[in-house]
């Protein structure tokens, strides 16, 4: 009987399948290697395929939309409830399959391989950060058990070492001395390597159109529209700004019951990452909107005014990301005075 909706398990070697007809019938289970999926896949039917947002799914994706077939992919956290039975392959590839045809079904945009490279950028440059700091830190607190402080920031490091290790009166040991420097060169180096990446990201920034449209929007610059940019793909994915902006955890959590609507802190949910950028930029702009002489009376004034500062960033982020959806959604150029009267 045809196979109208076909669930599949990723895994590196071994792939589960589970396929049902249109009747909801089970009449498929199979386990398929790595390289018996394609062909097995490009003598079928076309028929809608699921699978989780995990490891490999947008290029399984990509591949078995190329024969024919509607790929939808999910949040794992979505799929999990309807696991009926201990968890395994097989049990997992039925829940997706069951998961994949619910109407009400949230499914994650599949990303083509440009949006990827673009992120493996952003992804190895957020790496070659979080390396710097610690070798800074590290830097920093080997120094202090010789009674050397340096205040935070890489900058100060960088100012500071080479007249540590030419000072003769601190009474670093020579073995101690060798190692700051080794220490110091490792430092350097990653600090190189996050400049390359970031003009990586900025030629690829310069050569699409939407994500300089982004840029003209303030608190946003190439690494945070660029990011943007290749995350969300088509933004029509999403029925509008708010949408959007909860896609990023920038709204609300909700913990109502009887009527009674409460509302605490923002969910948090999404991609970290874009999400950090977006409060960063708004923090960067708050700092110079103080100095400037049009923003009192302003809505983010008025919002300063009344909340504290990081809760204006997050609510400044919020308006940044569905600006960002506008742009993209409907072709827009940024205007600041977009909607207000003459």
């Amino acid at each position: 009987m045809k196979i109208t909706t076909v669930g599949l398990d990723l895994a590196k070697n071994v792939i589960q399948a589970h396929g049902v007809n249109a009747h909801g019938k089970t009449v498929l289970k199979k386990a398929l290697k790595r390289d018996q999926v394609l062909p097995f896949f490009a003598n079928m039917t076309p028929c809608l395929i699921g699978m989780e947002a995990c490891g490999s799914a947008h290029h399984w994706a990509r591949k078995l939309q190329t024969l024919g077939h509607t790929v939808k992919l999910m949040a794992p956290q979505f799929v999990k409830p309807y696991v009926k039975t201990n968890k395994n392959d097989a049990a997992d590839a039925e829940a997706i399959c069951e998961a994949v045809s619910r109407p009400n079904m949230r499914f994650v945009p599949i990303k083509n391989s440009e949006q990827q490279a673009v992120l493996s950028l952003h992804r190895a440059r957020q790496g070659f950060v979080k390396a710097r700091t610690a070798q800074a830190n590290q830097i920093r607190g080997l120094l202090s058990e010789y009674g050397i402080v340096i205040p935070q920031g890489i900058s100060h490091i960088a100012q500071r070492l080479p007249d540590i290790l030419a000072d003769r009166a601190n009474d670093l040991p020579g073995v101690f001395r060798q190692l700051l420097q080794r220490l110091s060169d490792h430092l350097k180096e990653l600090d190189r390597q996050v400049g390359e990446l970031e003009r990586h990201i900025q030629t690829w920034h310069r050569q699409n159109e939407a994500s300089r449209k982004l840029e003209k929007i303030p608190g946003i610059g190439p690494i945070t529209a660029s990011a943007m940019v290749a995350s969300i793909g088509d933004a029509k994915n999403f029925e509008d700004g708010r949408q959007l902006a909860a896609w990023l955890g920038l709204v609300p959590r909700q913990h109502s019951s009887g009527g009674k609507q409460t509302l605490l802190g923002i969910s948090k949910r999404g991609d970290s990452y874009l999400r950090t950028l977006l409060i960063h930029g708004a923090r960067s702009v708050l700092r110079v909107a103080e100095r400037k002489a049009h923003h009192a009376g302003s809505w983010l004034a008025n919002l300063t005014g009344r909340r504290n500062k990081n809760i204006a960033a997050v609510a400044l982020a919020n308006k940044n990301a569905r600006i960002i959806w506008a742009l993209l959604a409907h072709h827009r150029e940024y205007q600041a005075d977009f909607g207000l009267t003459a």
